[in-house]
Order: structure tokens, then sequence, then C-alpha cells
């Protein structure tokens, strides 16, 4: 028998007629300063960022088992914009605003409506957050992958005014912490969920307290805060921005925190969201690990001065904004 790539488990057909389904869905998320079209061996954009002293800043993610919720139920077209809303949020705390995004999706044996669901996922959450698509790779490799199965990561790079730079380094003594509510879950500790909630339940069950199915509730999108936090960097309004993923709220803070400052953290100030009750008491964990795992409700941490706290509550209401600690010697 003659050998042929596709025997071997590759069809280049099926990847064709995807990348022809995409195109229209990428290039809807282009503007001005994208200079080539979908092809090409690299993505052109056009370095007028139109602020002073402009920098660059850039993060590369992926959004982890949060992947095997997707397989399980078979929805696809939201781990895509989880992604990507969770890199924008990333150069945010630095200070950035998102300039344009490349996505990576890797398979053991390409379903092209699987790929073109995921990918619009990418599409409308770069639409969301004023971000061009304007590349990315997608890779078939049997025996890497199971079967159904997929990974996917992303490059962001977004600009930052070098004066608006957020390191770290204007946090000072009795900054107040405001923070922001998460959707869910987000894109972190769902190894621990899996471990925990499987052997027990059927991802598509209906749990009362969750008022949707386990599945629903763990492929919630994780949120962005671009629209409206990056205005308050805009107006200097914030000394530091944590963005509360893996290591929780104390390990995400603590790493723009100076080595002589410390967070102080309220932890009674907020209410814990349903879920994360329902996985604290489902895998009997102590409140250490879920500090340690998860976001418990809050997904992005704001670093300001006492004075400008009213106008950041204000300004990011639409997250139920909320005081939550505050920096100390």
């Amino acid at each position: 028998m003659e050998n042929t790539y596709k025997s071997a488990g590759v069809d280049i057909d099926a990847g064709e007629n995807m990348v022809k389904q995409i195109i229209p869905l990428i290039k809807s998320t282009h503007n001005k300063n994208v200079l080539t079209d979908i092809g090409l061996f690299g993505g052109f954009y056009d370095a007028n960022f139109g602020i002073p002293n402009p920098v660059l800043v850039a993060s590369t993610d992926g959004v982890g088992t949060k992947l095997k919720i997707a397989f399980l139920t078979n929805k696809h077209n939201t781990v895509g914009a989880c992604l990507v809303n969770h890199c924008v949020n990333d150069i945010l705390c630095c200070g950035a605003k998102p300039l344009f995004f490349l996505d990576y999706f890797a398979t053991g044996k390409l379903v092209p409506s699987v790929a073109v669901d995921v990918i619009s996922g990418f599409v409308n959450a770069c639409k969301e957050n004023n971000c061009a698509l304007i590349g990315g790779e997608t890779a078939e490799m049997p025996s890497i992958y199971n079967e159904n199965e997929y990974d996917i990561s992303g490059t962001i790079v977004g600009v930052a005014s070098k004066e608006n730079i957020l390191n770290g380094t204007k946090i000072e003594p009795n900054n107040i912490l405001i923070g922001l509510e998460s959707s869910g879950l987000h894109t972190n500790g769902y190894s621990l969920v899996r471990h925990i909630l499987f052997p027990k339940y059927d991802v598509s069950q209906y749990i009362a307290e969750l008022g949707t199915t386990i599945g629903e509730a763990l492929l919630t999108v994780h949120k962005s805060y671009l629209n409206e936090v990056y205005p308050l960097i805009d107006n200097k309004l914030l000394t530091g921005i944590s963005h509360i993923t893996g290591g929780g709220i104390i390990g995400n803070t603590s790493r723009i925190v100076p080595k002589n400052l410390s967070i102080d953290v309220e932890w009674d100030s907020w209410n814990m969201p349903p879920v994360f009750d329902f996985i604290k008491r489902e895998g009997n964990v102590n409140d250490i690990e879920m500090r340690r795992t998860f976001n418990l409700g809050i997904g992005m941490i704001l670093i300001a001065n006492e004075k400008n706290v009213s106008k950041v509550l204000e300004q990011t209401k639409i997250h139920h904004p909320k005081i939550i600690g505050k920096i100390i010697k």
C-alpha cells in the first residue's frame, strides 16, 4: 500500500478546509494597524501606537486542564476566549493595553468544526478587547494527543506608555486593596476540581446551589477587566495591579509588592461564590489550600492610594468591587 501523509494521520485537506472557514472570523478582528492578510509567514503590525514613550509588553499562556471540561461537555467555543482574556489581564497588570494576539492549536486528529469553535472564542474575545488576531498555528500530531483532545496556547503583545508602567515600585504602606469580582474559577485549579468532583458527579449533572450544571459552571469564561481598569491606569489612579491566577490572592499579589512591605487581606470582606463553597465541601479542602489554589471570587486586585479609592470603586462598579485589605510594613 502506498503511504501518504493522510495514512499517517495528518489530513492536509481537512486543515485547508478549516483555514477557509476561519479566515473571515480572523479578518473581523483586524484594524488599520494590521498590514498583512492571512497566510504569510508572519503578521505585520504598524508600530504607530499613538502614545508617548511606548513600551511593548508581551505574555504567553494557556488554559491548563480547563480543556478537559471542554472535552467532557463537547463545548469548545469558550476556552479560546478564556485564553485571550487571561493574557489581556496579565499585561494589564503591567499597565499595558493589547495590540495583537497569536494563537496555537494542536490536536491528534483535526476536526475542523471543533477547531473553528475554539478559534471563534479567540476571535470574540479579541474583538471585545480591541485586539487583532494577526496569526497562529494549527498542528495535527497523531500519537501526541489523545483522540478528540487538543491543546491551546497564545501570545499577546501590548503597549504601555513608559510613565504608566506598573511594576510594584509605586506601592506604599497603607495603599488599599480593591478586589474585583471573578466570573468563577477563571483558568486555575481545574486539576484539583476534577480530582474532587468527577469520581462523584457527571459533568452534565445539575446542581441546585450552582443554579446550573457542573460543566456550565466550570466553563464560565475567564473575565477581562481591560475596559474598566485601563482608564484608571491612564489617569494614574493605581499603584499596582494583581491578576489572581494559580497561587491565589497572596501568591500573585506578592509578585508586585516590594520586599519590605506585606499584604493584609481581610478574608471575610467578601462572599465566596457558591462554586467555591461546593468544591471546598465536596473535597474537604482546608482554607489554606483553597486560598493557595483558587481566586475565591476575586479575579483582580487593584492597589490604590486611599485618596483615589472612591474613583476606583466608581469606575469598576460593573465588577462589584470590594475593599479587601491594605498594604502594611
